[in-house]
């Protein structure tokens, strides 16, 4: 049957994942560093993942496809946990899918699951097991480390000094003409890292000028790339620190960097972090 479904173009996509998180009902994956539809039963052609690629990769097309099927999708997002279903469920609602949302309410009452867009206070009990997904980005993915052993933590004793030299800091805010980015070696990081890597100030702050995003939830990615071609042509830095969490979406940060880097006259020495969500160094690398 012929029905509206997304359509990737394959020489655009930069295998970013920024769609992923996007696409509740698990019809896109990152295979072989590209956005694949990895199903047309899953795809409901609603476009939740557009706005969400910076590359304009993915659009809406009416071909012949596979019926989308509510009740597949529901049998496979329910594994995910309460946040996923709720997700897709505020999603067909928000898209008047009223046909949809119904049987996907069916098949929970078949179940016996409760419908999470009745209840005040969410059960997560699904989303304890180890390694457990509650929802579409892993990102997103609840994790407790209170008991972590800190016995063998090093004892610091006195306060440490900022190594910040500079305000502002968000990358929306920063002006590239600024003195303390001429000719300085640049750290672009991502919201999250100083939070989850306890030396960021001493390992990596020390002796460089800061900016920082968030490549999921800031809508500057056009501007971003802008300011940081602007840093690498006109500031001349001296190089680019990019630091990330290890969270698929985090990537979109790296992208901004190498696309500023492809647009600029000048060529710098671009470095990438990768920070654990536990606070350990995953990958450090020259790209």
């Amino acid at each position: 049957m012929k029905r509206k479904i997304v359509e990737i173009d394959e020489d655009k996509c930069n295998g970013c994942g920024l769609c992923i998180p996007n696409c509740h009902e698990g019809a896109l994956q990152i295979i072989d560093n590209k956005a694949r539809l990895i199903s047309d039963l899953f795809c409901d052609g609603l476009g939740n993942c557009l706005g969400h690629c910076p590359e304009g990769a993915i659009t809406i097309v009416e071909r012949e496809a596979e019926p989308y099927n509510e009740r597949k999708v529901m049998e496979k997002i329910v594994k995910q946990g309460m946040n996923t279903v709720k997700a897709h469920l505020e999603h067909m609602k928000d898209h008047n899918e009223h046909e949809f949302l119904k049987q996907a309410l069916d098949f929970l009452k078949e179940k016996g699951i409760n419908n999470p867009l009745e209840e005040n206070k969410m059960n997560n009990d699904d989303n304890k097991e180890p390694g457990h997904k509650p929802c579409g980005c892993p990102g997103m993915a609840m994790k407790d480390f209170s008991n972590k052993d800190s016995d063998n933590a090093e004892d610091e004793t006195g306060k440490r000094t900022s190594q910040l030299r500079q305000w502002p800091v968000q990358l929306h805010l920063v002006t590239p003409h600024a003195p303390y980015f001429q000719g300085k070696d640049v750290l672009l990081a991502a919201d999250c890292t100083a939070y989850a890597l306890a030396d960021f100030h001493k390992d990596y702050l020390k002796d460089k000028s800061l900016a920082i995003a968030c490549p999921k939830l800031d809508s500057e990615q056009e501007s971003y790339i802008e300011k940081v071609t602007a840093l690498i042509d006109q500031s001349k830095i001296n190089t680019l620190t990019v630091m990330i969490m290890e969270v698929p979406c985090c990537g979109g940060l790296l992208h901004i960097a190498k696309t500023a880097s492809e647009k600029a006259e000048r060529k710098i020495p671009i470095k990438s972090v990768v920070v654990g969500v536990q606070g350990n160094i995953q990958r450090e690398e020259w790209v």
